[in-house]
Order: structure tokens, then sequence, then C-alpha cells
């Protein structure tokens, strides 16, 4: 008589994304998330004006990095994959930070081709999702750095169209804004950078029938137009916003000072000076696409890598 096996139980997977902004980490083992955290750690600090990674940027994403070594260990994590976007692209010392990463976890990090990353944006965004969309589907992810558009026909299928444009939180920010809260011509350098880039897109935005955002800018603005009392991902995972309530918030935000930020409830702190500028991106993606709604996504290019693993 044969004796019946105990089902294998899968090792846990870690995916790490390394942002302009932010870097996350998610453990997985099968379906369930035994890990999901996020450090601001600003790693894209000055690049666009000095084409470097700052030493202290440099410092704090490796004190990062150190962390989720130990939660790594903690959860027996097998294997690991290392994703990094906009600003070791555009860095000229991208072998320091490479070699930090080395280093503290002992795997090479990856440093995706904007097309890479759109790919992993869209099949993170869409996996998550309760039902099924109504096709063309428009992935929106606007990242510190870059901003994200993956057009595709067919749910599951590879991507038709996408594009990484040079336009993000930070870099708009630091390039254009110097006054708290910015002028109307600061307003007018960001949102003068975020046209060209959209007139210069091969993504054809205005073919979407579903839009979905994706990454904290956007689920950071959905907080505010949902008046949520604190930041509930369950809350706002697969929200459907209108347009015009996304538009009137956004406009909120940019008048509002860093201070005045920083004391809403759903505003995580080190995001406080950049929304603005995130959100103006956003506003002006939307608009271009002609959507009446945007559905929001808590999972994201960091669910895209983990599920690249299983």
């Amino acid at each position: 008589m044969t004796e019946a096996r105990a089902p294998r139980v899968p090792e846990p997977v870690a995916a790490i994304d390394c942002g302009t902004n932010t870097i996350k980490l998610l453990v997985r083992r099968g379906d369930q998330d035994l890990v999901r955290v996020a450090r601001m750690v600003r790693l894209g600090q000055d690049v666009d004006r000095t084409g470097r990674l700052a030493d202290e940027a440099l410092a704090r994403t490796f004190a990062a990095v150190e962390e989720y070594a130990g939660l790594l260990r903690e959860h027996g994590v097998g294997r690991t994959r290392f994703c990094a976007t906009s600003a070791t692209r555009d860095a000229a010392n991208a072998d320091a930070f490479r070699a930090g990463v080395r280093e503290r976890l002992g795997v090479e990090p990856e440093v995706l081709s904007g097309a890479e990353e759109a790919a992993l944006a869209f099949d993170g965004a869409v996996r998550n999702l309760a039902s099924a969309p109504a096709t063309p589907v428009l992935v929106v992810d606007v990242g510190g750095g870059s901003t994200e558009l993956v057009l595709s026909r067919s749910v599951g299928a590879p991507p038709d169209a996408a594009h990484s444009m040079d336009i993000g939180s930070v870099r708009l920010h630091e390039r254009h804004v110097r006054h708290d809260p910015p002028t109307p011509a600061e307003v007018a350098a960001v949102l003068a950078d975020v046209d060209a880039a959209l007139a210069g897109c091969p993504v054809d935005a205005s073919a979407a029938a579903t839009v979905v955002g994706v990454a904290g800018t956007v689920t950071t603005v959905a907080a505010g137009v949902l008046g949520l009392p604190a930041y509930d991902r369950a809350a706002i995972d697969q929200a459907v916003l209108s347009a015009p309530d996304v538009a009137a918030h956004v406009a909120r935000l940019v008048a509002m000072t860093v201070a005045d930020r920083r004391a809403l409830p759903w505003m995580h702190p080190g995001r406080a000076d950049v929304i603005g500028v995130g959100a103006l991106i956003l506003e002006r993606v939307l608009a271009r696409t002609g959507a009446d709604h945007l559905v929001v996504s808590e999972s994201d290019i960091l669910d895209g890598i983990a599920w690249s693993l299983a």
C-alpha cells in the first residue's frame, strides 16, 4: 500500500522593487503574502540634476536593504528578485549601488529597462482585479523618476504597447518647484513637461476602455478622494474614482503647503513634498485617456516581480 504524501509547501520567494522614491519588499508563499513593507528612501535624490546617486541616498537605501535581508532570513526565503528602476538607469555611479546590494543581500540587482518595468507593472495590476475589466486596459504607474503607460487588448496576454516616460514626482518636483506651495508658473512648467512627454508617447492612451492606476502616487490620491480617516489598503484597492473627483482633489493637493499635506491623516510624510507633482502627472494622463473613471489597484510592479518567481 502506497503511503499518501503530504502536499508540498512552496518555499517563500521575495520580490524587491527599488524605485526613485521608495523601496518595497514582498515575501510570498504561494498566494499568501507573508511580508509587505515599504521604506521611503528617495534614492533618486538630485539624480536629474547631478546624474549621480547621492551618498546620503545610498546610505538610506542600504539601511533599508539590510533590514530586508533580516526579514528574508527570518522567513526562510529561497529565491529573491531585486529590481531597480528609473534612478539607477540614469545614474553614473550605479555600480556602487549594485555592489552594495550584492554585499547585503547576496543577489544581483536587475536594472530594468522601461519596457520590462512596464510589463511587470501591468501584470501586477491586472491579475489582482476581482472582475475582468473592459478591454483595452491601460495601466498607469506614476513613479518618482518615470511614468509607465501599458496598453493591452487582451488580459493575460503580453501588452500590445508599453512606454516609460522620464516624468515622475521626484524628477519634476526637483526640476521645477522652488516655492511652497508651487507658484502658477511652476505648475505650468511641470504640466508642460508632462504634456511634451505624452505628445511623444507611442502608447495610444485614448484607446483604453479601462484605466487602472497603480503605485504610491495613485493610491495616495485615491485615499484623499475617498476621504479616508487613515491610509487603508483594503479600502483603496479596486476603488473606482470619477475623473472629475480626481481632478478636483489634485487641484486641492497642489494648492496646499507641504505642512498641510503632512497633516492629512492618510499622507506618508516622505511623500508629502512631491505628491502635488505626482498628482498633476496622474490627472494629465487621465485627461489624455478621456476616461470618466479610474480603477485603483494596490497590486503593482512588486506583485508582478513576485509572480515572475512563481
